[in-house]
């Protein structure tokens, strides 16, 4: 069994395998959250190539815009989300979690969404049906925001090891999206530990003014936490302490029922 972040190449002798393409995804896959930033040496070790051959794919990385490099290390642009996306338009976990989606929205009359941390940012995945118009742009299906500062995200993270969650942080640009945005270090770090304890992340007009959420992280089999099941509204229907007391019950719910698919 290979360690977690190490690649193995599988040979095979059908002439219609293409092994270039074959050691350029397993230098995707090289990169993770725990180490999402590699140097020539690091990425040659992982994926099992020569340092020669790891450099080519890495620069070719570069070139087609799916990594970035300093001139030492090397990590993954956001176009590589592009790759994720197309997957998880198709993927059946979506549509499971539809009507449990659909069931919360009905139940809160508000945005319930699924999300997915990846790297820095959450992407969402899928969203009740019935909805309230004014707040239908921020959940949009394959739309993403910064995990630093939505709730989705930071329920995710709080998953993590304090060491990831600090990689995790100081490699993406933290700007103040509104006047309530949190992005000092000290300060996110000092709410994903109350995220922890607590179970559930709140995110106060952080995103955008007049606009809240809630949300829980969601483990698979494994007891990884990969997505979050969300709810979002204008701030102006319910307070903060509301949101805890009247709509973290039915996320809790939602929580148990679709960890039970995964």
């Amino acid at each position: 069994m290979r360690k977690q972040g190490e690649a193995k190449i599988i040979r095979s002798h059908d002439r219609d395998f293409v092994s270039s393409l074959e050691k350029g995804l397993l230098l995707i896959e090289a990169f993770e959250v725990g180490q999402p930033r590699l140097t020539v040496a690091e990425a040659a070790t992982r994926t099992k190539l020569t340092r020669a051959a790891a450099r080519r794919y890495l620069l070719t990385l570069v070139s087609l815009n799916y990594a970035e490099s300093d001139g030492k290390y090397f990590w993954l642009s956001p176009r590589v989300l592009r790759l994720g996306y197309a997957y998880l338009s198709t993927a059946s976990l979506p549509k499971m979690v539809q009507p449990i989606l659909d069931h919360i929205g009905e139940k809160t009359k508000e945005v319930t969404s699924l999300a997915a941390l990846v790297e820095n940012e959450v992407i969402f995945l899928a969203r009740s049906s019935s909805i309230r118009r004014m707040v239908a742009a921020t959940s949009n299906v394959g739309l993403r925001f910064p995990a630093y500062c939505s709730a989705a995200g930071r329920a995710v993270l709080a998953s993590r090891s304090d060491k990831e969650v600090m990689e995790n942080l100081k490699n993406v640009k933290r700007e103040r999206l509104t006047p309530n945005t949190k992005t000092r270090l000290e300060n996110l770090m000092t709410e994903i530990t109350q995220v922890r304890a607590q179970g559930y992340s709140v995110s106060d007009e952080e995103l955008e003014l007049g606009l809240r959420s809630i949300a829980v992280p969601v483990a698979d089999s494994r007891g990884e936490v990969h997505f979050a099941v969300a709810v979002s509204l204008l701030s102006a229907h319910m307070t903060t302490k509301k949101m805890v007391r009247d709509i973290l019950p039915h996320l809790l719910s939602a929580k148990q029922e679709i960890e039970s698919l995964l």
